[in-house]
């Protein structure tokens, strides 16, 4: 396997070294109207949605043009706030070459690389006669649907508004729950072709630098053509691409994220995704909800384990039963082997056979459950997943046990809250139905060994994935399997490395049962 990935290094390395060793100039703007405008003709060819309005700026008496793309501009502000000014307002200082207009921001550009990605991004761009300066007005405004709740990650008493696709009403959202000054945003634009703006969300006084700087340094070395959302990005930043467990955890809820914010992790938040990523993070990470922080700690700490208990189960409970079936039998009672000897003895294949039938028929059930209109899903979920099972329990195909098991590992998976990691739970479970299939206990042993010690190995952003158990960390169990009361966890979690631990005093408010 080393020969191979050294190999494929060799060839990635010899393919992406370039080709001539310099970089071509950029192309400055002319100050004839007429060339400028002709050669943004010719950039955008074939484009009807290109604007272009020629008018006699009334300040300076000067020809010009106001280029935009339509849709992808606000009409409102482009009339009121350029237009009306430009045409109609008279400036007694016409040695001042900035345009009077009433927007807000207002950039200078000289070259046709930042004119384009300007009229791009949805700016609109005034070319004036006689000025090898252009001015890209801020005018932004693109398709987006309200503001809406979660339609993956549910909540009871949480909040129940989620991202969007836009990327600044997503950092409102998190600036709502972070009023602080020290909460910082880096900007990167990512993409040869299509550019994707790609902002980094972090508390400046808490966050450790050092993670900043390897989650900048893994960003800036993307080279593609296109981030369409944040499930792109994260196969270009995370540490282990060959693992089936997510290694920086996806969310669509804004208290989620803010939340993360607060103990030192850093959100990234990607223009066009209606979700954000969370790094670095660790396998528990995937466990918690918030509902576990709105509910009172000893009902947070039952569901808690509930989950846990659900993530054992759904990766072990079909290849145990393979296990006993196939060469442990002796283990069950004797009433309850009887039982399920008469439930099998039609059943003409084995154990695992059997096995693997119903969960692949489950695998696609609930997968045309997702991709169907919501109105007809759970219904076919339901009847298909019934009418199914008894007819393949009737025609011998399965047993009835084998039904009940699958049945409790499909429950089992639905209990994760994080559809990252129950998808990969559903993945995980078929190499552990092989490995008991062939040996038994001993094949289930080695199959949740080599889990364990994968765990242990993995990494986030250079943080140990299996963290606060290894390494331990005490300090951290405070919010593991049990999460204590709130007033208790006054220090952030270790494993994001913050630089400023304290988060909440050692003291609460007494009532009148001290």
């Amino acid at each position: 396997m080393s020969f191979f990935k050294k190999y494929k290094k060799e060839i990635i390395e010899e393919q992406s070294q370039p080709q001539e060793n310099f970089e071509p100039e950029e192309e400055l703007i002319r100050s004839e109207l007429d060339e400028n405008l002709a050669k943004i003709q010719s950039i955008f060819t074939n484009t009807p949605d290109l604007v272009v309005t020629n008018l006699v700026i009334k300040q300076t008496n000067t020809n010009s043009a106001l280029v935009y793309l339509n849709g992808l501009t606000d009409s409102t502000k482009i009339n009121e706030d350029i237009l009306k000014p430009l045409l109609f307002q008279s400036n007694a200082d016409t040695q001042d070459s900035m345009p009077k207009v009433t927007i807000g921001q207002i950039k200078e550009a000289n070259t046709w690389s930042q004119i384009t990605d300007g009229i791009l991004q949805g700016q609109s761009v005034l070319i004036v006669e006689g000025s090898q300066v252009a001015f890209l007005f801020d005018t932004g405004k693109w398709p987006e649907r309200s503001l809406e709740d979660t339609p993956i990650e549910s909540a009871i008493y949480a909040e129940h508004i989620g991202f969007t696709e836009l990327g600044s009403t997503n950092i409102a959202l998190i600036r709502k729950h972070i009023k602080n000054q020290n909460l910082k945003i880096k900007e990167y634009s990512v993409g040869e072709r299509g550019k994707s703006k790609v902002s980094l969300l972090y508390l400046d006084d808490v966050a450790n630098p050092d993670l900043l700087k390897v989650l900048e340094t893994r960003i800036n070395k993307i080279k593609v053509d296109r981030i369409l959302n944040c499930g792109v990005l994260e196969d270009y930043i995370e540490d282990n691409p060959y693992s089936p467990l997510p290694q920086i955890l996806i969310t669509e809820r804004s208290d989620l994220a803010a939340s993360e914010i607060f103990e030192g992790r850093i959100v990234i938040v990607v223009d066009g995704s209606p979700n954000v990523l969370v790094a670095p993070a660790t396998f528990f990470s995937f466990f918690k909800s918030m509902d576990d922080y709105t509910s009172r700690w000893f009902v947070a700490s039952f569901l808690r384990l509930l989950r846990y208990a659900g993530f054992f189960m759904a990766i072990f409970l079909p290849a145990t039963y393979i296990a006993v079936i196939a060469f442990h039998f002796e283990v069950i009672p004797l009433k309850l082997l009887m039982s399920i000897g008469v439930s099998r003895e039609r059943v003409p294949f084995p154990p695992f056979i059997e096995a693997l039938i119903m969960e692949i028929a489950l695998e696609m059930l609930r997968e045309a459950g997702i991709r169907l209109p919501a109105k007809i899903g759970q219904t076919v979920g339901i009847v298909g997943g019934i009418v199914i099972g008894q007819a393949a329990v009737q025609a011998g195909i399965v047993s009835n046990i084998m039904v009940i098991v699958v049945a409790l590992t499909a429950v089992a998976s639905f209990i994760i809250p994080n559809y990252q990691m129950g998808a990969s739970i559903r993945l995980i479970r078929f190499p552990m139905m092989i490995t008991a299939s062939l040996f038994g206990f001993v094949g289930l042993s080695v199959g949740f060994m080599t889990l364990v010690a994968h765990l242990i190995e993995l990494k986030s952003l250079g943080i140990s994935y299996a963290s606060p158990i290894s390494p331990l960390r005490i300090q951290d169990w405070k919010d593991l399997f049990i999460r204590f009361p709130h007033w208790s966890i006054f220090r952030r979690p270790l494993s994001s490395m913050p630089i400023q631990l304290k988060r909440a005093g050692t003291s609460r408010p007494k009532g009148d049962k001290k």
